[in-house]
């Protein structure tokens, strides 16, 4: 199929000032630093966006078939009080790994893990793990995992276990009734913004190119996630994620796009003030991205109610030995 055939809603051209309304933004707008993550005795390797240089560590993880970038706007503000790393999974972005298609559950919380020990060695810092829609499944599992006991908090965005499950049989047809091809990335951004699968023009200029790679073969872009190859790992991802979430023994947020029904084990273990949950209104699937600003505050009034510090949970009155000058 040739790039050109895009769709009878994009054969016009686009001219000079849209072409600018949809221009990509540099990730170094919102970000300090990017780096590339080397496993050991791996060829994989994990690519990661980088911003602030105090307080905790706010680690986010994408959803399927977005990127690291899909966190960019909220990382432009949350730098000033915490420490950002956002990085691009397994088969996404600017990432690069033996089999870009195993996307099990397995596989995605072993690369998270491997990343945050490569990059913190045996003293990692305080966490706050933040993950949206699959990258959400894969937080609670690395949080189910106890690996890391600097581990201080989860947030997880618009993803539920018994709705997650419930929608996995319409989402090979959701992936095939997607654009696939894109003349250029302002095209590919246009779409996601007039489709309303965002809904943030700023967004979509700085997290969509990270998405697409270039078919020399066809000559065009297309998806760089080869998602309708995963389908196998879709279960894995979402399978007794509730109980997970309720036992994994750190603060723990909920953020829902609308009225999203919980399932039974949510709802009771939100009864029992087992987590907080807040329903954000006006914003579709991708929360951080649509209200970037409402996610931030929501982000920092977390860490603040729970008292999360640099180094974990900071219990008033308990002052630690000031640093002895060298």
């Amino acid at each position: 199929m040739s790039c050109f055939r895009e769709s009878k809603e994009f054969t016009t051209s686009i001219n000079g000032t849209s072409s600018q309304k949809y221009a990509p933004l540099d990730w170094s707008d919102y970000f300090d630093q990017e780096d590339d993550i080397q496993i050991p005795d791996s060829d994989d390797v994990f690519h990661v966006y980088m911003a602030g240089t105090e307080g905790p560590v706010i680690f986010f993880l994408h959803g399927g078939g977005y990127s690291g970038l899909s966190f960019a706007l909220a990382a432009s503000k949350l730098k000033e009080k915490a420490r950002i790393v956002a990085m691009d999974l397994r088969g996404h972005g600017k990432s690069s790994t033996q089999n870009d298609v195993d996307l099990s559950i397995e596989t995605l919380c072993g690369d998270v893990i491997s990343v945050l020990k490569t990059m913190y060695g045996d003293a990692p810092p305080a966490i706050v793990l933040v993950g949206h829609s699959m990258g959400g499944a894969v937080a609670i599992h690395v949080a189910a995992k106890k690996s890391f006991p600097s581990l201080a908090g989860l947030v997880v965005v618009d993803v539920v276990e018994g709705t997650a499950m419930a929608s996995l049989i319409h989402m090979q047809k959701i992936l095939s009734n997607r654009m696939q091809h894109f003349s250029t990335p302002e095209k590919a951004i246009e779409w996601s913004v007039k489709s309303g699968s965002l809904r943030n023009i700023d967004s979509a200029r700085v997290s969509i190119p990270n998405t697409l790679k270039y078919d020399d073969l066809k000559k065009c872009y297309t998806h760089r996630a080869r998602l309708e190859e995963t389908e196998q790992y879709w279960r894995g991802w979402y399978e007794g994620l509730s109980e997970k979430f309720l036992s994994s023994p750190v603060p723990k947020i909920l953020l829902l796009a609308g009225t999203d029904r919980l399932d039974r084990t949510l709802t009771i273990g939100q009864m029992q003030g087992k987590f907080q949950m807040v329903v954000v209104r006006h914003t579709g699937h991708a929360i951080q991205e649509d209200v970037p600003d409402e996610f931030v505050t929501l982000i920092l009034n977390f860490i603040s109610h729970n008292r999360i510090g640099p180094h974990g949970i900071e219990i008033p009155g308990l002052r630690r030995p000031p640093q002895s000058k060298p």
